[in-house]
């Protein structure tokens, strides 16, 4: 592993040290994500929780949320278009919106429409100021394996 701080995290005022803390948690010994992950990783994030396969990321909502009528999802890696992402600090809870030809831009704090809304979408999972960590460790996460099916 580098000690280079990738410019999200850089723009972030992530030093190195705190990036490389972050990802040395993250990647287990011998793990090389250049390669893809030998299995599942799991990330909990706010009332969901996302699992990263080689070829996709499922979001499962627990039975609390879906009453609420928030619906869980799968997204292809090979369709996302681009990776929307809100930090938690701790005035607001943060996301890692998966932006597909299903959504219609960016989501919003309040809608008629669940699916339109951070804690409603599909194919998005929120994150606490306390979570803060395992934002960062799937945003790094999910952004190497999207790179490996992104469009040139």
């Amino acid at each position: 592993m580098t000690d280079e701080v990738p410019a999200w995290a850089a723009g972030r005022g992530l030093s190195s040290f705190v990036f490389r803390e972050a990802v040395g948690q993250f990647r287990l010994p011998g793990m090389d994500l250049s390669k893809g992950p030998s299995g599942p990783l799991v990330f909990k994030g706010y009332m969901a929780t996302a699992t990263l396969h080689v070829d996709r990321v499922e979001f499962k909502r627990p039975l609390v949320a879906r009453l609420g009528g928030n619906r869980s999802g799968t997204v292809l890696l090979a369709d996302v278009l681009k990776i929307l992402r809100k930090e938690p600090t701790r005035l607001v809870n943060g996301h890692v919106h998966l932006l597909t030809a299903e959504d219609d831009g960016s989501l919003r704090t309040a809608s008629m429409s669940p699916e339109k809304t951070v804690a409603g979408n599909p194919r998005a999972i929120m994150f606490t100021w306390q979570q803060q960590e395992r934002y960062g460790q799937f945003l790094t996460a999910v952004e190497e394996a999207w790179g490996r099916y992104r469009p040139l």
